[in-house]
């Protein structure tokens, strides 16, 4: 799946957010080695703890349905829908990602203008924890 095809269905995912407190929709498409994508949204609560981004409720969709394995996620944001700059992933969303996904797990970032950058999960967090290597 291209870059492109995953971006568009992180923007079809935005339009599900439910964002009554900050007013910033996110959405995330998130594609596994097997090629299926699931999406996922912000979902906001008043209580802001309990609020979950859209990386983690579509890596969390995934991992109920038994996925594992993971290639990319595209992830697109901005101010009552309309993508306004980019939405890296927060740091919990990044700690979620390095649980599953290697160092090259491919991260796109939609701008407006259907523009879009590329990372890398390492790009992102660099020397991110993973329980495994830390437990030899």
């Amino acid at each position: 799946m291209t870059p492109e095809a995953l971006l568009d269905l992180a923007k079809e995912a935005m339009k599900k957010a439910y964002a009554p407190y900050s007013g910033f929709f996110v959405g995330a498409a998130l594609l596994t080695k097997s090629g299926k994508v699931y999406q996922g949204c912000n979902i906001e609560n008043a209580a802001h703890t309990p609020t979950c981004c859209a990386e983690r409720t579509a890596f969390f969709k995934a991992v109920s349905e038994g996925e594992r394995e993971f290639a990319a996620i595209a992830v697109v944001g901005g101010k009552e829908g309309h993508i306004t700059g980019l939405f890296p992933p927060c740091g919990v969303c990044r700690q979620v990602m390095q649980e599953f996904c290697g160092p090259d797990f491919l991260v796109y970032l939609g701008k407006e203008n259907d523009q879009f950058m590329t990372a890398t999960l390492e790009d992102l967090l660099p020397f991110g924890f993973s329980g495994g290597e830390h437990m030899k």
